[in-house]
């Protein structure tokens, strides 16, 4: 069996496909658009809660992108970080990007590049962008002096973080000038270009 990631490039599943195309792992992409998926009966037998993404590992299924991609990490050996406490900090890195990252940045996203023009609130967008301000001063004092935010290469808190913020570089991000290098290393990946150009 192989594995099958349920979710398009266009939701939280590109951040799985992301990270599949940085592993090399070989899978099979079920486009299943995130709108519709709490209504889909054979989706809802995989995943119950009806979100997207969602795997199926050999028969090993789960969600959460964010944890789905340090299971891949782990299963291939790949990705994963070697300096002192790594796994800790991997998954510091991670839950900080659900709790501390995504939402005000899904705000900011929402209000100045997703939603209709004729729906778009310049002050939610504003607002946003200022709750980012605490978690972007934190990742540029991260990136101080070193191109990844652990060890010496690319990993996959790198991606998690990068996959949930990847817009930003949209934003004025002068006043942060390792964090806009640091994302511009993760977007100009191939393995992110590959991803993004999925259904």
């Amino acid at each position: 069996m192989t594995l099958t990631i349920y979710g398009t490039a266009r939701s939280r599943a590109f951040r799985v496909l992301w990270a599949a195309e940085e592993l090399g792992l070989t899978y099979q992409h079920e486009p299943i658009d995130w709108r519709e998926a709490s209504a889909n009966p054979v989706y809802l037998r995989i995943n119950p809660a009806g979100s997207i993404p969602a795997i199926d590992d050999a028969g090993f299924v789960m969600a959460e992108s964010l944890a789905i991609n340090v299971h891949l990490a782990h299963k291939t050996g790949r990705l994963l970080p070697e300096a002192p406490h790594a796994e800790s900090l991997l998954w510091q890195w991670t839950l900080w990007a659900a709790t501390s990252l995504e939402a005000p940045y899904t705000r900011w996203a929402s209000h100045s590049l997703w939603l209709p023009e004729s729906l778009r609130d310049a002050d939610k967008a504003q607002l946003a962008a200022q709750e980012l301000t605490r978690p972007f001063d934190r990742l540029e004092l991260a990136l101080t002096g070193r191109d990844w935010l652990i060890g010496n290469t690319f990993s996959i808190a790198d991606l998690n973080v990068a996959s949930v913020i990847n817009l930003i570089h949209k934003m004025d991000l002068g006043r942060w000038p390792n964090l806009a290098e640091w994302l511009s290393r993760c977007l100009a990946r191939p393995a992110y270009a590959v991803a993004a150009s999925r259904a």
